[in-house]
């Protein structure tokens, strides 16, 4: 389990894990809520990832039900022997008529719409549907929920999606809307973790990031939404 000199041993922890990559992903095509399996790159990649996750110590895991992201979070459930809880909440981004379109057509056929969208405009809803602040909302909603189910020094692991973490850690460290695109996106199967601020009851403080889009290394950066 990683320590940290600076950390309280009894703040709870809270790893927020992309799934692994699609051939979706792959192609540069906006996935949204499409239910896409993970590709044999992708399968690879959970199952590396995983060896590393597991010696963090991790004592819950939870994941949006898309596949793509219930294969990566069993692909650590099966090393840990920990069930794996499902909650809808953290799937990503619900992109509407932008889903299974290519980024250059999203910009070809949404052009003013997608300059926002890419500008980090908050309230622009992707494809027509949600939108940045909605997605933090519920996904901060189901972190909550999980984290208090566990104990002081317990590690939460949530695997999900890049769009839908980078919301919910803008969300969980309580940055303003207009400062949520100062967080880099992550690469498939990479990972951020928070560390709880034992002590500190109000939303802005209470968690710090303490690493942000780690993972394997040498992994290409696809598309974030998805």
């Amino acid at each position: 389990m990683t320590r940290y000199a600076h950390a309280d041993p009894a703040a709870r922890r809270i790893i927020f894990w992309r799934h692994g990559r699609t051939e979706w992903n792959h192609a540069g095509l906006f996935q949204g809520q499409e239910d896409i399996d993970l590709d044999d790159t992708g399968r690879d990649q959970a199952a590396r990832a995983a060896e590393i996750l597991m010696a963090r110590g991790p004592s819950s895991i939870i994941s949006s039900d898309l596949r793509r992201a219930a294969d990566t979070a069993t692909a650590l459930a099966e090393r840990t022997g920990l069930p794996v809880s499902y909650d809808k909440r953290l799937r990503e981004t619900d992109a509407g008529q932008w889903q299974g379109l290519s980024f250059a057509a999203i910009d070809e056929q949404f052009p003013d719409d997608n300059a926002a969208w890419r500008g980090g405009d908050p309230d622009v809803r992707a494809g027509g549907a949600e939108n940045r602040l909605e997605v933090g909302e519920r996904m901060l909603a189901a972190v909550t929920d999980a984290v208090a189910r566990i104990a002081p020094a317990e590690t939460l692991v949530v695997v999900s999606h890049g769009g839908s973490i980078r919301a919910a850690l803008a969300a969980l460290m309580g940055l303003p809307p207009a400062r949520w695109g100062a967080l880099a996106g992550l690469s498939n199967c990479h990972w951020s973790e928070v560390h709880e601020v034992v002590g500190r009851s109000d939303a802005l403080f209470s968690w710090q990031l303490t690493e942000h889009n780690v993972g394997l290394g040498s992994l290409p950066a696809e598309p974030l939404e998805g």
